[in-house]
């Protein structure tokens, strides 16, 4: 049974599933679906269409599913989904998709969103992915599994950050970060392999030594990136995690941090 606080104002139209605990002061509008478990500790506000999976957390006042900040954007019915296990920190920020995507921003599973972090419309957000505090996250940008976003960092709209990448705090990112790789400055620039992250997630020698490899000859060797590409692939395996970083620079429009 769920345990809603007499404090909380709930929609009468919300669908709040078995063993949901709604805190003091917490505002949840109509069209809200809360999954099994999940926990509101108080003063959290959800509105507009917003779906949130299973035995998330998320603490006082974040707010989820208020309009974009985006002046073309006039009430369109566009949403938010958020996935199972997440852990959402203080005044966290995550708006509604405007209507230039496909009408939903959506987080995934086991991610870990520290406090004051921004997402913005349309943003999608993978699986076990971190972001430290003040981080922030313009619109339409993509940030894929186990990747690593530090603290006061700014995202360009419609940039990409790869999967088990990291970028260092204070970093303004406007290209595109590869996959593996480890991102920081101002205007980011690469620094090298996630070597430690990759241990730490269970990437054996042999793999984490194919990708620094490849790191060398796409991002070291003053190739000019196709021809790269192609000494990628005709040089070294094409383990999957190679396929995955070949695909993701092949599918850039932003351009590449080098």
């Amino acid at each position: 049974m769920s345990q809603i606080h007499k404090t909380a104002i709930v929609s009468s139209k919300a669908e709040i599933d078995v063993d949901v605990v709604i805190g003091p002061y917490c505002i949840i509008g109509d069209n809200v679906k809360i999954g099994k478990g999940t926990r509101l500790i108080n003063h959290v506000q959800i509105e507009g269409i917003t779906e949130i999976g299973e035995n998330c957390t998320i603490f006082p006042f974040t707010t989820i599913g208020f309009p974009p900040q985006d002046i073309k954007y006039k009430g369109e019915k566009t949403g938010v989904k958020i996935g199972n296990n997440n852990i959402i920190r203080e005044y966290v920020t995550i708006h509604k998709a405007s209507v230039s995507g496909d009408g939903w921003t959506v987080i995934g599973d086991n991610n870990f969103i520290m406090a004051y972090v921004h997402i913005a419309h349309d943003c999608k957000i993978g699986n076990s992915v971190i972001m430290a505090n003040l981080a922030t996250l313009a619109g339409h940008v993509q940030v894929e599994d186990f990747a690593f976003i530090g603290g006061l960092v700014a995202v360009h709209q419609f940039t990409r950050i790869g999967a088990y990448a990291m970028i260092g705090g204070f970093s303004g990112v406007g290209q595109d970060v590869p996959p593996f790789t480890m991102a920081s400055g101002p205007r980011a620039k690469l620094y090298g392999l996630n070597s430690v992250g990759l241990k730490r997630r269970g990437f054996s020698d042999e793999t984490i030594n194919i990708l620094k490899k490849a790191y060398k000859i796409l991002f070291r060797d003053k190739l000019q990136l196709k021809e790269a590409i192609e000494k990628v692939k005709n040089e070294l395996p094409q383990i999957p995690e190679i396929k995955h970083l070949i695909e993701f620079i092949e599918a850039n429009k932003r351009g590449i941090c080098r």
